[in-house]
């Protein structure tokens, strides 16, 4: 049976652009809330919900689970990337105090990791791991996973089978949706970064 998983991410959280990874635990800006709502469609497609724990995604899908009558659950290997000692701090931030290694970050993101980040092979397998156990339980169903941008660029990577360094060639808009779909042993990715509402269900 094949398992359809959209991956939503975040909408505007508090703070502006920053590193925030896997500890900076902001909330959604009422920006951010309307983004997400904006998200679901009028006949909602979904059997279940799945959730980072971080609360600018876990808030919404506890809501929507509430709103729509689903079951819902947190996963913890949904976490955003670690950036070590960026952490909390603005883009502009570093990129005007440490400007070599912004860019190199960008250019070379598996070697040129912030001091203290976590190694984007391990992130990329951590997701993965993640995504095979979600679609072996979700087997035959439509699940809605809010989660983060790195964790959506780890997923596309995962189904794609493409290096991790491929990751940050993929833009992730707030409250884009990109779906995956698991079966027959292999993943296939169906649409990347659709805004909006969420596309019904493909054949």
């Amino acid at each position: 049976m094949t398992a359809v998983l959209d991956l939503v991410r975040h909408g505007a959280p508090a703070g502006g652009r920053r590193f925030r990874g896997g500890t900076v635990d902001d909330p959604l800006t009422p920006r951010g809330w309307d983004q997400m709502w904006a998200v679901l469609p009028a006949e909602p497609p979904w059997t279940a919900i799945a959730s980072s724990p971080m609360q600018r995604c876990r808030a919404f899908a506890e809501a929507a689970a509430v709103r729509l009558g689903l079951p819902w659950q947190v996963e913890e290997r949904l976490r955003e990337v670690g950036f070590g000692a960026w952490e909390g701090r603005a883009h502009a931030e570093v990129e005007a105090r440490e400007p070599a290694a912004y860019h190199a970050f960008y250019a070379d993101p598996v070697r040129a990791r912030p001091p203290g980040a976590e190694p984007l092979d391990r992130f990329v397998a951590r997701v993965g791991a993640a995504l095979e156990d979600l679609a072996r339980d979700h087997a035959g169903g439509h699940l809605l996973v809010v989660a983060h941008a790195g964790v959506i660029r780890a997923a596309v990577v995962h189904a794609l089978g493409a290096p991790p360094g491929a990751m940050y060639r993929l833009a992730v808009p707030h409250a884009a949706v990109t779906r995956l779909e698991h079966g027959g042993g292999r993943w296939q990715v169906r649409f990347v970064n659709a805004g909006g509402a969420v596309p019904p269900a493909t054949g």
